[in-house]
């Protein structure tokens, strides 16, 4: 899959507001979509490091229209933790010299609430 596909839309609530400031983002993602998945799709749209993807399925309600009732599609919820204070990463290399990587990732989402 795409990473298009597997994210659908950010989830706005109070909840997922007040979890901004300690970096967790909630979106709403494709159900068959595995953690690893959402994980590099989250990396590779936003250019943010990723720590950690809880998910769940929510389930849909019952809904009432006249005398028929029905319900709703399940859909699959991912909180997506991410590094808010990125490092350079250093590792020792041939000779036992220091080797330091440098990837820019930047510390937030900005496009999560359509800034």
């Amino acid at each position: 899959m795409k990473p298009e596909d597997i994210i659908i839309a950010p989830v706005v609530t109070e909840k997922s507001n007040d979890e901004l400031q300690e970096g967790k983002y909630t979106f709403k993602v494709n159900k068959k979509a595995t953690k690893i998945e959402i994980a590099k799709a989250v990396e590779k749209l936003f250019e943010v490091k990723v720590l950690k993807v809880n998910t769940m399925t929510v389930g849909g309600k019952t809904k009432r229209v006249g005398y028929h009732t029905g319900k709703t599609s399940d859909w699959k919820k991912a909180i997506v933790t991410i590094d808010t204070n990125p490092a350079d990463i250093t590792y020792l290399g041939k000779g036992g010299k220091e080797v330091k990587v440098s990837k820019k990732y930047n510390d937030s989402i900005d496009e999560f609430m359509g800034a």
